[in-house]
């Protein structure tokens, strides 16, 4: 008897403790599941760009980058998944400066009611290098001089706080570290750059991504393609510049790893046809940063790879894995 009435009530008391445990638990998920649902949903066109918005906003915000590594922004255009996810979306950000050609008409549309800002167009205009094809045009590769880089960072910041006015003080100080590091990063960089002897500094690539790169760092920036892909290199520039490699001892070329290396293996082989060898000085990100997850996959480590990659390929001195030896590779 007394085992049957203290059998029910250890039941009685681990139903009531069990219901106690589920509402608990039922108050405590509630709160989490609005937090998450409160969360400021982000698009990003490029890589660089999503990356600023995650390190400024932190866990108050979800970022989706529509282009991924290894995508060329010149050419890309926006999908059916994409338009549903600008459409939901709290804000916009791209990048403006004629990157992405193809998706601007439907950026100006969404822009009537939706909140889309293009963050790389509140830099100063006397910071922008001209566009030599387009009139009242802008080279849009600024990303490659972290110093220009801080004002797009900066807009971003302002972007987030005029929707989220309440966390302003939350996403200015995660900002200022964030630059910090940018500052940091950008003085590895100069200081490694300025080891590559002077009659080196000439750095090939298959397209003009690099100018902001060779303004802020004294190197002589030769792209076979112009400043958007979608320009095609010809045969007489080809042999131009083959001409050049084997005349000014030019020994090292750079492939990008969102643009094909095709016109890059044509001045390789066009060089050895004349008795030059050169060689393949390594991948540069140049639109698009490394994989998700991946240093490369980050602003800081992009940049911190193609200032190492590029230094070591020249003849001057860098750690082999970069500022902070998190480099995967550099060759």
């Amino acid at each position: 008897m007394f085992h049957r009435i203290f059998s029910a009530s250890r039941r009685q008391l681990l139903s009531a403790a069990a219901g106690a445990f589920a509402a608990a638990t039922l108050a405590v998920s509630l709160p989490q599941v609005a937090a998450a649902e409160d969360k400021l949903q982000v698009v990003a066109t490029t890589g660089m760009i999503a990356d600023a918005a995650r390190q400024i906003g932190g866990d108050a915000i979800e970022v989706r980058a529509l282009m991924g590594p290894g995508v060329d922004p010149h050419a890309y255009r926006q999908t059916r998944s994409d338009i549903v996810a600008m459409t939901k979306a709290d804000l916009i950000l791209w990048h403006g400066l004629f990157l992405e050609a193809q998706m601007e008409g439907f950026f100006e549309k969404l822009g009537k009611t939706r909140n889309v800002v293009a963050v790389a167009e509140a830099m100063p205009k006397d910071l922008l290098i001209s566009h030599d094809d387009y009139a009242d045009k802008f080279d849009p590769h600024v990303w490659m001089d972290p110093a220009r880089w801080q004002h797009v960072v900066t807009a971003i910041r302002d972007a987030l706080i005029e929707v989220r006015p309440d966390q302003r003080a939350a996403f200015e100080a995660s900002t200022a570290s964030y630059l910090e590091e940018i500052e940091a990063l950008n003085a590895f960089a100069v200081e490694a750059l300025a080891t590559v002897p002077k009659e080196s500094r000439v750095l090939v690539s298959a397209h003009d991504a690099f100018n902001y790169f060779g303004k802020a760092n004294d190197f002589e920036v030769i792209g076979i393609q112009g400043i958007s892909t979608q320009s095609e290199a010809g045969l007489h520039r080809v042999a131009e510049l083959v001409d050049l490699l084997v005349d000014r001892k030019i020994n090292a070329v750079f492939v990008e790893s969102s643009v094909s290396d095709r016109s890059i293996r044509a001045l390789i082989e066009g060089a050895a046809a004349k008795g030059h060898e050169v060689v393949i000085g390594g991948s540069l990100y140049s639109d698009a940063m490394g994989e998700p997850g991946t240093y490369e996959g980050t602003y800081l480590g992009m940049i911190d790879h193609n200032a190492t990659t590029i230094t070591r390929a020249l003849g001057g001195e860098a750690p082999e894995k970069g500022r902070l030896g998190q480099l995967a590779e550099t060759m």
